[in-house]
């Protein structure tokens, strides 16, 4: 069991990691609140999907002209930060 103090130096930490994002949106009225690109209907699970089909920045860009190479980058970057998000539940004593 993870005291309290374990706990909240885990909260702090995540924080402090979680990157600077600016091209990365999450609005409800836009697919349904997922993660998307600059607000575009391009969510991020989209383009990690196509990174693993094993698409390149470039063929990406080359199917979705309207993304840039730092749209990839971020949902990215965004898609790790959220896999290596720590959860717990826990209920204080």
């Amino acid at each position: 069991m993870l005291s309290t103090k374990w706990l909240m130096f885990v909260v702090k930490f995540k924080a402090m990691t979680r990157p600077r994002l600016t091209r990365i949106t999450i609005r409800p009225e836009v697919m349904g609140g997922k993660p998307c690109i600059r607000g575009m209907r391009v969510t991020v699970g989209m383009i990690v999907g196509l990174v693993a089909e094993g698409y390149s920045i470039e063929g990406i860009i080359e199917n979705y002209p309207y993304l840039e190479p730092e749209d990839i980058q971020e949902a990215l970057m965004y898609a790790a930060w959220r896999a290596d998000e720590l959860e717990l539940n826990w209920e204080p004593a």
